[in-house]
């Protein structure tokens, strides 16, 4: 049997295991089944919480169809709830192990229980070997991609895993299904890639939708918004404190102009505990 906690990121959901008390062996495997929304669990992914020798705490993250990826701002957000409200901590700020280095996590708890998160996501990364992209330019800013289905203008930022940011006029009426996944397997993205489709409103305001690696379509994705915000400001479209609002709410961005990181605020959630 396996103690799970069901969190849930501004719609962002994943299945949480405290892997202080329990042991997983198979994490890519288990994500396939508890992901499942009809014979599972359901959620977007696994996320185990385990301890650092390097840090406070560390995490790890696996998509729906159990590839792992370096980092999730959504999920990093609810692993701050999850170590505070369960009381191993005390601190409102730590430091979070993740495949994508070393994050800093300010919590803010309201009669002992946090429930928003401002998260560290560090220094986008722009080269296109660092993303990574097969691309004859340094950079892919503003670049038309051919990708079979239409053609698009993309900008590539790695948030510590890659995306491809695409501004148009109208996303509610995307095929996201189709469009999603052809560019998530195009060949430029050689490690695959995240996929966020972005509507201006004002230069401090944008919508998105997001197409996950590894989960499809999700109502969320933190490092998607952060990738959208540096995006905006590098195509003139936002300013540099964005509010991005997705499928499952608003997300506040900040990418600073003096230490060149990138800060995400949103909320953290519990929705229910059981055992799988």
């Amino acid at each position: 049997m396996i103690k799970f906690v069901k969190m849930h990121g501004t719609g962002n959901d994943y299945v949480y295991i405290d892997c202080f008390e329990q042991k997983i062996d198979n994490p890519q495997e288990l994500a396939i089944k508890l992901s499942d929304r009809h014979r599972g669990i359901g959620s977007d992914g696994l996320i185990l919480i385990m301890p650092s020798t390097a840090c406070d705490f560390r995490m790890r993250m696996f998509n729906a169809d159990g590839s792992e990826a370096q980092m999730c701002g959504n999920g990093s957000r609810c692993v701050g709830k999850f170590v505070y409200d369960k009381g191993y901590t005390d601190k409102k700020t730590i430091t979070l192990e993740t495949l994508a280095g070393i994050k800093t996590l300010e919590l803010f708890p309201v009669n002992g229980k946090v429930e928003k998160v401002k998260v560290d996501m560090g220094i986008p990364a722009l080269n296109v070997e660092d993303i990574p992209v097969v691309w004859n330019e340094p950079q892919l800013i503003s670049r038309v991609i051919d990708f079979g289905v239409e053609r698009y203008a993309v900008t590539a930022v790695s948030m510590g895993n890659p995306h491809a940011v695409i501004f148009i006029d109208d996303i509610d009426s995307l095929d996201l299904e189709t469009v999603g996944r052809k560019i998530e397997n195009h060949p430029v993205f050689p490690e695959r890639v995240n996929v966020e489709f972005v509507e201006i409103l004002s230069p401090l305001h944008a919508r998105m939708r997001v197409w996950e690696r590894g989960s499809g379509e999700t109502l969320a994705c933190g490092t998607g918004a952060c990738a959208a915000g540096v995006a905006g400001v590098l195509n003139g479209r936002l300013e540099r404190k964005p509010t991005v609002s997705l499928l499952g709410g608003d997300l506040e961005i900040e990418w600073n102009e003096n230490s060149n990181h990138v800060y995400l605020t949103g909320e953290a959630v519990t929705v229910f505990e059981g055992v799988y």
